[in-house]
């Protein structure tokens, strides 16, 4: 059986034609590297070296096996490094689930922080519902989920940021001129709501009816973007997450209406782990770095 030792040995003392030199350099003793260099030579069968006035000397067999020798090295060295990546989170898969919100408004400027400093990282992202990515994350079919908060004994959550509803008009809109209204004002409105499914439609039927107030109309959509352009277009108000709406917001597509008798509508959004996967590592633990390092910027 060759060993690694055994090797270094080799391509060692071939490099520096001296037993003494190629043993300092490989911090052992000449006693102890010269039997490295007897047992490479039992195991091959072959003499590998000549003594010569001038140093060690390759025989040609040894000069054959050099570049095998060197080549074996230097994989171990990329197997060594890639190994300490996959530790350290800079090689490696990491598996997102995100609800649709967090997926098209937020992630995308997430995963171009990660992947500047991981561009070795492969992600893929699944989507879903809350409850949904919940359940991939149990299933271990994704390795975090972004999700609403939710409370499950099996998963660990992290607070990332909380993402609170705005009301948003367009421009022309009577009511985005004024500084504040009241919610029973919306009663003569159109109201556009976005997946009925979403708890986002919960909150907002929640705060009507807490109100006492009734919309006037209700224009039922299946995702955010098509309600922002009904609003855009003048079909109505939303109540809209503020990531959704924060570009269109400050491009004065859409205008902000304060709401001045209603506590402002918030869920708080975390990241959620399997809590039996233990501390995490790798791809894992440095995009949750990422997440930690971005918190400040997602909270605003």
């Amino acid at each position: 059986m060759i060993l690694l030792s055994q090797i270094e040995a080799f391509v060692e003392v071939a490099r520096t034609r001296t037993v003494s030199r190629a043993a300092d350099a490989l911090f052992v003793t000449q006693p102890a590297l010269t039997a490295r260099l007897q047992r490479l030579e039992e195991g091959l069968d072959t003499k590998l070296f000549d003594r010569t006035p001038r140093g060690m000397k390759l025989t040609e067999a040894g000069e054959a096996f050099l570049p095998h020798a060197v080549r074996a090295l230097e994989s171990l060295a990329d197997g060594r490094r890639i190994v300490n990546a996959f530790e350290r989170g800079g090689a490696g898969r990491l598996a997102i689930g995100a609800a649709p919100a967090i997926s098209t408004y937020v992630l995308p400027g997430i995963l171009k922080r990660f992947s500047i400093s991981h561009p070795r990282v492969s992600v893929s992202v699944k989507t879903g519902h809350s409850e949904e990515v919940l359940e991939l994350v149990l299933r271990e079919q994704v390795d975090v989920g972004l999700v609403r908060e939710l409370r499950h004994p099996d998963i660990a959550s992290t607070p990332l940021y909380e993402d609170r509803l705005i009301l948003v008009a367009d421009p022309g809109h009577r009511l985005a001129s004024r500084a504040s209204i009241r919610l029973e004002e919306i009663s003569d409105e159109q109201l556009v709501l976005f997946d009925r499914t979403s708890s986002y439609t919960e909150l907002t039927n929640a705060l009507f009816r807490g109100a006492g107030v009734r919309p006037g109309g209700v224009m039922e959509l299946d995702n955010i973007d098509a309600a922002k352009k009904m609003v855009q277009e003048g079909f109505g108000v939303a109540l809209l997450p503020h990531t959704a709406v924060a570009a269109e917001l400050e491009a004065g597509i859409l205008s902000a209406i304060a709401v001045e008798d209603a506590e402002p509508v918030r869920r708080r959004i975390v990241a959620v782990r399997r809590r039996d996967r233990g501390a995490p590592g790798g791809a894992v633990e440095s995009f949750l770095a990422t997440l930690r390092e971005m918190q400040p910027e997602l909270s605003r």
